[in-house]
């Protein structure tokens, strides 16, 4: 977690961040200490701020994941028989 936000880096507040995501500011803050969202605490008194590079970063890993849990059920959902070329094949293409 960097105390200075890089030059240039666009930067949202935590309930900006949560209303994108539809998660809690708590949620928000809490994936910043898990390293999941870049921000830092900027200003007098100090308030958290999140790079929006990261927000979408975020989304891409979300979808990422999202897609491998999907072939991994698929995988599971398969009939072994049929992969391994022994028994009966159920639906045939």
């Amino acid at each position: 977690m960097p105390d200075v936000p890089p030059t240039g880096a666009r930067m949202l507040a935590p309930s900006q961040v949560a209303e994108l995501l539809d998660l809690t500011v708590e949620e928000v803050i809490a994936l910043v200490h898990d390293g999941r969202l870049r921000g830092a605490r900027v200003g007098t008194p100090a308030r958290w701020r999140i790079e929006e590079d990261s927000v979408g970063g975020y989304l891409d890993d979300q979808a990422e994941e999202a897609r491998r849990i999907a072939l991994w059920r698929q995988s599971n959902a398969a009939s072994f028989p049929e992969l391994w070329g022994r028994g009966s094949v159920r639906n045939p293409d």
